[in-house]
């Protein structure tokens, strides 16, 4: 019996194709992009890859920020059983590397000539004691406000370039009864504005002195009192759901004309275009309040993890799409970010992502391109989630800012130590 069981098990196997090899050539991926946008431009790569013969394994992991999909990440390489790569940010790749959990992608980078492509600040991040360790997938800006064009033309108001007219128009519209700004109270995306803030107000010095180098001055100064007064007065802008409510809901409401604004990254224009509105149109893009002329950046990564040697052709093939031409452009147009090489035409993208090609290049040359705080690209985990504490404790409390500042400059000592 016990014979006759293993060989109809052995036959199950075969039949359903399931044979070592067959398994050796799927890639599995962890990753974070579950919304309706995010999925669909996941399929740009897993498509290609299934043109070359190479499955896909999901491993989505909800949350868009990406927290709990690091939790998991953790669980799984400290189990010995990574997968074959994860969605990873900047300063993250760094720490995976550093502790020795990544693998070796230069053959695959030299072989397509990433180093030509690959602008200097993002490489900057994949490639780690001369070895690239991961293939960026896109490039994305955090610093936008996003537009309700009908709202504003219907009530005569003219998109606000500072933060003295947002407020300005912020009023106005609420005293006419519509939600001002569409917000998510979710930890990420109160420090997603907080970044707009700490960039408007104090500028792109300010933001490095005191996010990037952890100025005590800096973080300690009038300046970020003033910041903090702004966070305070943008607070009274959302609406009484506000509480952790995802982004792309946020996104929805500024789409259906349930609030007029929205500061989030250009992550939210995949969410537009999935709903068939028409980014630069629709819905009207500007740097967010007092930055223009700065590019707070953040590029998504896929790590490459030291994988045994039978899925190595699967990480290698992964990684060659990732970077290829026809993905980068395939999967950013649907992404709603820009690509991560510089060689890519222009002319199928929409106005708002031109302008953030224009807008990049403009910060590359004056030097005002800078990581951002919010998602990964200014600060490890422990000072990020430090900051972050402090913003969100302040959103949602009535603390003063002066008190939020003290307690500011005490989390980052803490956290520095």
């Amino acid at each position: 019996m016990k014979k006759q069981l293993v060989l109809s098990s052995l036959a199950i196997i075969l039949s359903s194709g399931l044979t070592q090899n067959v398994l050796a050539q799927d890639v599995e991926v962890l990753h974070w992009w579950t919304s309706g946008s995010e999925a669909a431009a996941l399929n740009v790569l897993k498509d290609d890859l299934k043109s070359k013969g190479y499955g896909w394994q999901d491993m989505p992991v909800a949350g868009g920020g990406g927290e709990s999909a690091m939790t998991t990440l953790k669980a799984r390489v400290t189990g010995g059983n990574p997968p074959t790569a994860a969605q990873l940010l900047g300063v993250a790749v760094q720490d995976w590397a550093n502790e020795g959990s990544l693998g070796d992608l230069s053959s695959v980078a030299k072989a397509d000539g990433w180093d030509a492509v690959v602008p200097d600040a993002v490489k900057d991040f994949a490639i780690n004691d001369g070895k690239w360790v991961a293939v960026p997938v896109n490039i994305h800006r955090p610093n936008w406000l996003w537009v309700n064009a009908t709202i504003f033309k219907e009530n005569g108001l003219t998109p606000p370039t500072t933060w003295e007219e947002f407020n300005t128009v912020s009023n106005t519209l609420k005293a006419k009864g519509i939600t001002p700004l569409a917000h998510g109270g979710q930890p990420w995306q109160d420090l997603t504005i907080f970044d707009d803030v700490v960039l408007g107000v104090g500028g792109p010095d300010f933001y490095r002195k005191a996010i990037h180098e952890l100025d005590m001055d800096a973080l300690g100064s009038d300046t970020m009192v003033k910041v903090f007064d702004q966070m305070r007065i943008i607070r009274g802008f959302v609406d009484k759901d506000f509480s952790g409510r995802d982004w792309n809901l946020a996104t929805a409401m500024l789409i259906n004309g349930k609030a007029a604004m929205q500061l989030m990254g250009d992550w939210a224009k995949g969410e537009m275009t999935h709903a068939n509105v028409t980014p630069g149109k629709d819905i009207l893009c500007l740097p967010a309040p007092s930055t223009a002329g700065s590019f707070l950046f953040i590029s998504d990564f896929f790590a490459g993890f030291d994988v045994g040697a039978n899925d190595r052709d699967a990480q290698g093939a992964l990684a060659s799409s990732v970077l290829s031409k026809k993905f980068q452009e395939e999967f950013n147009l649907v992404k709603g970010s820009i690509p991560a090489r510089t060689d890519i035409s222009r002319t199928r993208f929409d106005a708002c992502a031109q302008k953030s090609m224009d807008d990049l290049a403009e910060a590359q040359e004056k030097g005002t391109l800078i990581g951002s705080l919010a998602h990964g690209t200014a600060q490890g985990a422990s000072v990020q989630s430090a900051i972050s504490d402090v913003v969100t404790y302040h959103f949602n409390s009535d603390i003063g800012s002066k008190e939020a500042v003290d307690i500011l400059v005490n989390a980052i000592q803490d956290a520095m130590l």
